[in-house]
């Protein structure tokens, strides 16, 4: 057995309003819904990891986010799709990077709650 972290199992973002934040996550960028649990919890599937909405529970300070970057295969389709569900983008997708064997493409919305939310895509390097 490995110690240490080896993946991610489950990342939860914070929301106000469960019924906005899973219409969004489920209609707009769509994601499986897995389950519901009360008190407000909606769970997805995003390619193996699971992702938890979770009403604010507790004190309001743990439940600040992180930037939480989704992969694509065609960001440029992506975008187009989300811009024709409303999805206004506070920075449209752009090239970042060349790694050795991509580029790096990146782009930034904002859920109900303003959580920012990232679209990432690993382009092959033209021949």
């Amino acid at each position: 057995m490995k110690v240490g972290i080896n993946s991610i199992g489950q990342i939860a973002i914070a929301v106000t309003d469960i019924k906005a934040a899973l219409a969004f996550y489920q209609d707009t960028l769509g994601l499986t819904l897995l389950f519901e649990a009360p008190p407000g919890l909606a769970f997805f599937d995003c390619g193996g990891t699971r992702l938890m909405l979770t009403t604010l529970q507790g004190d309001e300070q743990d439940h600040r986010t992180s930037v939480i970057y989704y992969k694509v295969d065609d960001i440029s389709a992506t975008t187009t799709q989300l811009t024709a569900k409303g999805v206004v983008f506070e920075r449209e997708p752009q090239f970042v990077a060349t790694m050795p064997d991509h580029q790096l493409w990146m782009g930034f919305l904002r859920d109900p709650d303003q959580n920012l939310v990232g679209i990432m895509a690993e382009l092959p390097l033209d021949d």
